[in-house]
């Protein structure tokens, strides 16, 4: 049913119309949003073409009854479909940068964000270095790492060429073409063979880490995503083994790798005992994202 005509409100009042909807109807979240107020932002400020951030100063302007019905009928595809919203809109935010964001490629998101935007990882990356954005899906991560450090070569590569075919939008939309190359292949069958003059001093990556358990129970906006893009095996290591076996090879003297895990800390440990790690802390923890450096790789 089509929502009914609507009287003008502010943003804020939209925006609490549209949280109070999407409360009701038992919604899951962590799509580039955390709840539904957050949401609810997201829908709004999209129709007064602002960002959820900047949306923040203009609670108080007053929205047309076009453009509340059009938040209304996005509120009411997201309950009904169970789709993340990025989809729906077709657009994501990361750490305030804007994402091309479509079905093709998992939404973009990621607690590495923080790190390369917070500048923990500068003592791993010289200002003219080179770094590899492995899995890189949307591009999201390569693009915020090229804008966090403009004078660094990005190499990028994934599997999936719809994905990659994502990422080449967004590096369109943010006019890094020359500075972020698109490699694709399987992990790193898509990269030149290593060489003392192609070596990457940081490596990130948000690979496929969801154990087989975890996927069986996902709520229904994770499902909306390529599976690809999440399943990770019975114990969420399947890709990760593959990915610290080679990295060496890769890896220039004082390089290291940045690997986001996620819930799957225990399984990590579990089946690399052995090895060196340095804990990186994010918003959500010390438990979701790794680094290790090169000498304790080989």
């Amino acid at each position: 049913m089509d929502p009914a005509p609507q009287q003008s409100l502010t943003l804020d009042q939209c925006i609490d119309q549209i949280a109070q909807e999407l409360e009701m109807a038992d919604l899951h979240y962590g799509h580039g949003a955390i709840d539904a107020q957050s949401e609810a932002l997201w829908i709004a400020s999209k129709q007064l073409n602002l960002s959820p951030a900047d949306a923040l100063d203009h609670l108080e302007q007053v929205m047309s009854a076009e453009q509340i019905t059009q938040a209304l009928e996005v509120t009411q595809t997201r309950i009904s479909t169970r789709k993340p919203l990025a989809y729906i809109l077709g657009e994501a935010w990361l750490m305030g940068v804007p994402f091309f964001s479509s079905e093709q490629s998992i939404v973009p998101r990621s607690w590495i964000a923080e790190l390369i935007v917070d500048g923990s990882l500068g003592p791993w990356l010289p200002a003219d270095g080179k770094a590899l954005d492995l899995c890189t899906g949307n591009g999201s991560l390569a693009i915020l790492l090229a804008l966090t450090c403009p004078d660094i070569h990005v190499s990028a590569c994934d599997i999936s060429l719809p994905a990659l075919a994502v990422a080449s939008r967004n590096l369109d939309r943010h006019s890094l073409t020359s500075q972020i190359e698109l490699f694709e292949g399987d992990l790193w069958d898509a990269l030149p063979e290593p060489h003392e003059d192609n070596l990457f001093d940081l490596i990130i990556c948000n690979p496929p880490y969801v154990n087989a358990n975890s996927m069986n129970v996902l709520p229904a906006e994770y499902h909306a995503e390529p599976a690809l893009a999440l399943a990770g095996g019975d114990d969420g290591m399947d890709l990760i083994r593959k990915i610290i076996a080679a990295a060496p090879d890769y890896l220039s003297e004082r390089g290291a790798i940045l690997i986001e895990i996620g819930n799957e800390y225990e399984y990590f440990k579990k089946a690399f005992p052995q090895i060196p790690v340095i804990w990186m802390e994010v918003s959500a923890g010390d438990e979701q994202v790794l680094l290790i450096q090169a000498e304790d790789l080989r």
